[in-house]
């Protein structure tokens, strides 16, 4: 029995208890209700149509699912239900191969001739299982072929039979020499990997990965195979979705075969802070960042490892992440160890903005602001141009592009001219097209698409002037290049190399803060200018003019910026349609 001096003590610490218990679900609620207010706003603007689920410190806080699996039989979307991943394969892919150099079957620095003998020697002796990894080989990216969509998509292919179309085609570049995102390095090691085991990528993903962490939702998605809970995809079009295109999943294979659901990612994701299929030496060199690769970020093997902005805070954090994209289906899965965070978001509908959800969401769960979607502005033009014309909806589209009810995107717009285009309505298509260059002039994609629908009309002249504009701030944009060569434009003088000064170029050597804890470092070695992100490796970086560079190995550039005493301030940096200053401090 207690004495009464006690009890007073132990009443104060049980209600303190309480209290605490009481604040903390208070707080976990909050964070719920607006995740829920998010993606429910986020779905009514047709923006996410799929399976979400978010866990905060190793906790599930939130699971839900919005829209149609199946807008048929108007069947919804669960946290059971299974979608599509495209590249979020990848990083099974690179696991199982991590696995077989854990058993001493590989070694990542070996040429891939080493494994596949018949492989063509010419690229297959200088190229190693780790080029492959971080889409460094040099070999051409499948998807990106011309004629894949139309001539090879929809037919079945053994992994031998599919190899055979690119393994002899010639390297983009030298392998290690730069980034170059490939679905065929991926696929190559599917191949590597069912060589090495005697078993099929299919059956190795089971047996070493979803067995072991019961992942029993998750699969090699084989179009014959009934599957419970099954997602269909659908393609936007306009203002409302089709069925999305047939895609032979034989083809995807180790870049982007799999399925799973939002539930069985996140056993994924907790199985991945321990060895149970991975001894630890090799899980840190699973996440090692390897090259830069997109905006802030560089890539690991089957990860994109970077600083993500925390929200609209100028606070970053740490993620680990991939996204995915396949006929139908766009998908991401973002995690921030340092708090035992996970996003997943599967969304079937294709085209979602989920770097902006996840951004939003990662503010939430860190208590930063974040901004509500809006409607679009490309909806609401393209409902207008298909129930009153062109004309109705161009009027509208000034009418409402400044609005604070509407976002107006880039892509989005874009999307919609070839949308037109792909109608054969040309001249809808290039006047979409134009109000595109006049409200983003500093894209040279949006002058590639102008000039893209010019060509469609006939109007060759035009056209050229347009691709010329889009190759002069893009040097990067071979497509470009080759597309003028094909109007008979001379092309010499846009591939020309630009020469400027070493006592120019020695003005531009510093640092540069484009945010808190993120600078580019700019130096010179003989006459190359070169720029290092933080965490990330030294790239070189090219002239255009003598204040504009550009980078091989991301489509991005630089702008050194002059102050009124003509000395050089700042740095802008362009990349993925978005510009970032970086104030020089030092």
């Amino acid at each position: 029995m207690k004495s009464k001096s006690n009890y007073p003590t132990y009443t104060k610490g049980l209600l303190l208890l309480l209290f605490v218990l009481i604040s903390n679900l208070g707080i976990a609620q909050t964070k719920v209700q607006q995740i829920e207010k998010l993606l429910s706003t986020y779905e009514a603007y047709d923006k996410f149509n799929g399976s979400v689920l978010v866990s905060d410190q190793g906790k599930v806080i939130y699971k839900n699912g919005f829209g149609m699996a199946n807008m048929e039989w108007d069947i919804p979307n669960q946290p059971n239900t299974k979608h599509r991943l495209g590249s979020i394969t990848k990083q099974f892919t690179a696991m199982l191969i991590l696995q077989l150099v854990a058993d001493g079957k590989l070694d990542l620095q070996k040429p891939v001739t080493t494994y596949l003998p018949d492989y063509p020697k010419a690229s297959g002796d200088i190229i190693t299982c780790h080029h492959l990894l971080t889409h460094t080989s040099g070999i051409p990216n499948y998807t990106s072929f011309p004629t894949f969509m139309k001539d090879n998509s929809r037919n079945p292919y053994t992994p031998d039979e599919f190899l055979k179309m690119f393994a002899d085609k010639e390297l983009d570049f030298t392998p290690g020499e730069k980034f170059s995102y490939s679905n065929s390095g991926y696929f190559l090691l599917g191949v590597i990997i069912e060589k090495l085991t005697g078993k099929s990528y299919e059956e190795m993903l089971k047996d070493k990965i979803f067995t072991p962490l019961n992942m029993n939702d998750s699969g090699y998605d084989n179009h014959w195979d009934i599957l419970k809970n099954r997602a269909t995809g659908y393609e936007k079009e306009g203002n409302g979705y089709v069925n999305s295109g047939y895609l032979d999943m034989t083809i995807p294979y180790a870049a982007g075969s799999m399925y799973s659901t939002v539930e069985d990612l996140f056993k994924w994701d907790q199985a991945l802070y321990t060895t149970k299929i991975l001894p630890k030496d090799y899980m840190t060199m699973y996440f090692e960042p390897q090259i830069s690769a997109w905006g802030n970020s560089y890539y690991a093997y089957g990860w994109g490892v970077g600083y993500d902005k925390i929200g609209n805070s100028t606070d970053s954090i740490y993620t680990i992440g991939h996204g995915g994209g396949i006929n139908g289906f766009n998908t991401n899965i973002s995690r921030t160890t340092s708090n035992n965070s996970l996003i997943v978001l599967l969304n079937n509908t294709g085209g979602a903005p989920l770097n902006e959800i996840t951004n939003s969401i990662l503010a939430i769960i860190h208590g930063k602001e974040y901004d509500m979607p809006k409607q679009s502005v490309a909806d609401a033009v393209m409902a207008v141009i298909d129930d009153k014309g062109i004309d109705a909806g161009i009027s509208h589209y000034k009418k409402i592009k400044d609005s604070e009810a509407y976002s107006l995107r880039e892509g989005e717009m874009n999307a919609i001219g070839y949308i037109l285009l792909r109608s054969d309505r040309l001249d809808e298509a290039s006047k979409i097209f134009l109000l595109v260059v006049e409200e983003f002039p500093t894209s040279w994609n949006a002058y590639d698409s102008y000039g893209e629908s010019l060509m469609e009309l006939g109007k060759n002249d035009l056209a050229i002037k347009n691709y010329r504009k889009s190759v002069e701030m893009n040097p990067n944009n071979l497509n470009g290049i080759e597309t003028l060569k094909k109007l008979g434009d001379d092309v010499s003088d846009l591939v020309k190399e630009v020469k400027v000064s070493n006592a120019i170029l020695e003005t531009y050597i510093g640092e540069y803060e484009l945010k808190p804890g993120f600078t580019l470092t700019v130096t010179l070695e003989g006459n190359q200018l070169k720029t290092e992100a933080t965490g990330q490796q030294v790239v070189d970086i090219f002239p255009k003019s003598e204040t504009e560079f550009y980078l091989k190995v991301v489509d991005a550039q630089l702008v050194f910026n002059k102050n009124d005493a003509g000395e050089i301030d700042s740095v802008t940096l362009f990349q993925g349609g978005q510009e970032m200053l970086g104030k020089r401090i030092d």
